[in-house]
């Protein structure tokens, strides 16, 4: 089966009306994703973080290759034909090394994306948004900065792109995301009531600044499939702000001037699948989650955790497991939850900011979270239906096998239905 491109998807011959980017390095997510892109036929981006996955191998421990080859192994567990997903590389460029001046920062963002394309990856968001070590703190980044750098990195895109095509020539040829208002991976560290949308302006200014920089640098602007901006959605530690179509409407109406464009849409997380579905009709055409998945994870684990309580069954205690893993070690959480002890310890496992993701790795979390998943065949009818409604359902339907890690990765699709009905893949 031939690979897809994002351009394809996007503006071609396989066109969606929207497709979602599920940015995640945990592989139940990665598993559900799949699994539910072959049941409903669409295609989906699968995506990792800059501060994920790096040349040196990010906080999860993998290179570029190595989630690629890790996504690649799921899919092929799972049956999903090739042509069902993408691989995506999110904020990539100096979002690691905002500490250290251009010219060290720079060379290093060139070579992640280098690998980054050298391993397959076609969905390319270049993210020069930062300030760095060597610029006026005092200041915004000037956007012509943003985008001589987003030009330079767009050249390596393509030198990379020129060296796998030798290997392997079948590879599809990237696409590019860019834009100079990104907002910070895995949700604001502050409460906010409202989000005011990008001003159209400021769009139109920034696209004329990354048209001329790539012009400039010799590199093609034709491979740029969408922009990030601030369309109005966030979310934080306690807070989720909803789309506002009327909000939004001059920033929507800015995008017919700027070409054969889509926005792509950042922290879209916990929205509604309503509001998901007006992000994409408003060509917000990339929806971009992450924590809400993994808070989903988390719900069913523990979930399943009680309903094998209920049976009886006896398994290492997964909620008590990952509760003491993050208050043993808080460099993962201590910037983004303050409060009173007991607000601290709420947050740590209940808040839409889901620092308990960075933990599910965790060894000892890691055993606990297999162990609930395959400590038991099944999970009896009249539990489903206390803990699983949904599942419940499907299961009654003949859809879903009552085993737990089959019943936890549904749970977890549920949040996927959402975007798919956003996109418009799906109906209900």
């Amino acid at each position: 089966v031939s690979m897809s491109s994002l351009c394809e998807i996007l503006f071609g011959s396989k066109k969606q009306e929207g497709i979602f980017s599920v940015c995640t390095a945990n592989p139940v997510v990665i598993r559900s994703a799949l699994r539910l892109a072959k049941e409903e036929g669409f295609t989906l981006a699968v995506e990792a973080t800059a501060n994920q996955v790096d040349q040196f191998g990010g906080y999860t421990g993998m290179r570029p290759a190595d989630y690629a080859a890790m996504v690649e192994a799921i899919a092929a567990d799972e049956g999903v034909p090739a042509d069902r997903y993408i691989l995506g590389g999110d904020h990539l460029g100096p979002l690691t090394r905002c500490g250290e001046p251009e010219e060290k920062a720079m060379p290093f963002a060139k070579e992640l994306v280098r690998q980054y394309v050298l391993a397959g990856f076609t969905k390319i968001h270049l993210d020069t948004s930062m300030r760095l070590a060597s610029d006026d703190q005092q200041i915004p980044l000037d956007v012509r900065v943003c985008a001589r750098r987003g030009a330079e990195l767009a050249e390596v895109v393509w030198q990379a792109y020129a060296e796998r095509v030798k290997s392997v020539p079948s590879s599809p040829r990237p696409s590019l995301v860019i834009g100079s208002e990104v907002p910070i991976p895995g949700g604001s560290k502050e409460h906010e009531d409202s989000v005011a949308p990008t001003d159209p302006k400021d769009f139109l200014a920034q696209v004329q600044a990354f048209q001329e920089a790539f012009s400039a640098h010799g590199v093609s602007f034709e491979d740029v499939a969408a922009f990030v901006v601030q369309p109005g959605v966030e979310f934080g530690d306690d807070f989720v702000c909803q789309y506002s179509p009327q909000k939004a409407a001059g920033l929507m109406a800015a995008l017919t001037e700027a070409g054969r464009l889509v926005f792509e849409g950042h922290s879209t997380d916990y929205q509604t699948k309503d509001s998901l579905r007006s992000l994409v009709k408003d060509r917000v055409a990339i929806l971009k989650v992450g924590p809400a998945l993994t808070f989903a994870l988390r719900e069913a684990l523990f979930l399943t955790e009680l309903a094998l309580g209920d049976m009886g069954v006896s398994c290492p205690p997964f909620r008590e497991t990952l509760y003491a893993a993050m208050k043993g070690d808080d460099r993962y959480w201590r910037k983004y939850y303050t409060g009173t002890p007991d607000e601290v310890n709420y947050k740590l496992l209940f808040s839409y900011s889901d620092r308990c993701r960075y933990y599910l790795p965790f060894k000892e979390v890691s055993a606990a979270e297999n162990a609930i998943m395959s400590c038991t065949q099944s999970i009896p009818d009249a539990l489903l239906s206390l803990y699983f409604p949904r599942q419940y359902s499907r299961y009654m339907a003949g859809r879903l096998s009552p085993k737990p890690a089959d019943v936890i990765m549904d749970r977890v699709a549920d949040v996927l239905r959402d975007y798919a009905f956003g996109c418009n893949i799906i109906q209900d």
